[in-house]
């Protein structure tokens, strides 16, 4: 490899190299200084312990040296470095994301059972880890994917309060509903919310939509979460709610699930894991 043919590692050596000459000729110069000079000028008033200090003007030098910094280093980032110049990270971004647009046009319009197919691969490596292999949640340390999306598991969340979801409306609380009451505005979301299907407690829906106000408060009248102050669960037992709660991610008991709207999968990949996971209560 020639390091000269590289303009950034040439610029580095240059840089050394007067970094070197210039710190052997200033301590050159004050060692001299230290020999041959005597202490002369005008004392300044305050002293300590005796010691005074001399009113010395700002060295030429240093003023120049603090100047010649200041512009070199505008000129580095903006000329002989721009910002905007090329970079391996850089390099692999733009790879990446001409690799996801490609991605994203092969499976524009999948089945489901691409979709299970893809969801179960990325579920493996990125959800399998945490919910376990079969999505049973390791014992309850993270979400039980075979409750994940039911009317049950509407009822457990209004008793028990859901937290770490860190909406800017706040967690919210445990014992909102009594049981009975849980059951009821469950019954209504299932049917009437998110229209997933046919309540197990139809007789219900009435007396659900009655109590309706004391959920709509956060989640909205219309279960859509209020522009994102809250979960929106009008897609409830449906794969685009598990996307939802990809995008924003989760602080369980064994750790952070984060919020995969990084990149590091594509709309297709999140929803083919949510697809995967809402067949594990199928």
């Amino acid at each position: 490899m020639n390091w000269l043919n590289d303009n950034v590692n040439l610029l580095g050596l240059l840089g050394a190299a007067a970094i070197i000459l210039i710190t052997v000729f200033v301590v050159g110069k004050y060692i001299k200084q230290i020999k041959n000079d005597k202490s002369t000028g005008e004392l300044a008033d305050e002293n300590w312990d005796g010691i005074g200090e001399y009113k010395n003007p700002l060295p030429v030098g240093w003023a120049l040296s603090f100047l010649g910094t200041m512009v070199w280093a505008l000129w580095y980032f903006l000329a002989g470095y721009p910002l905007n110049g090329y970079s391996q990270i850089g390099e692999y971004n733009e790879e990446v994301a001409a690799y996801n647009t490609k991605f994203e046009s092969k499976w524009a319009n999948p089945d489901k059972q691409t979709l299970l197919g893809m969801g179960e691969g990325v579920f493996l490596v990125q959800c399998a880890p945490c919910h376990g292999i079969t999505g049973d949640g390791t014992n309850g340390k993270a979400a039980d994917f075979a409750k994940w999306g039911t009317e049950a598991s509407i009822v457990s969340t209004i008793l028990n309060g859901s937290k770490g979801m860190n909406y800017p409306i706040g967690e919210m609380p445990a014992g909102l509903l009594d049981e009975q009451s849980a059951k009821a505005v469950a019954a209504y979301v299932m049917e009437k919310i998110a229209k997933a299907g046919k309540s197990k407690n139809s007789d219900l829906v009435a007396t659900g939509e009655a109590l309706w106000p004391t959920c709509a408060a956060c989640h909205g009248q219309d279960g859509l979460g209020m522009g994102g102050l809250a979960p929106g669960i009008a897609h409830y037992g449906k794969p685009e709610f598990t996307v939802s709660v990809l995008n924003h991610g989760k602080k369980g008991l064994i750790g952070t699930m984060p919020a995969f709207n990084d990149g590091r999968l594509t709309d297709i990949q999140k929803l083919a894991v949510a697809t995967y996971v809402h067949s594990l209560t199928e």
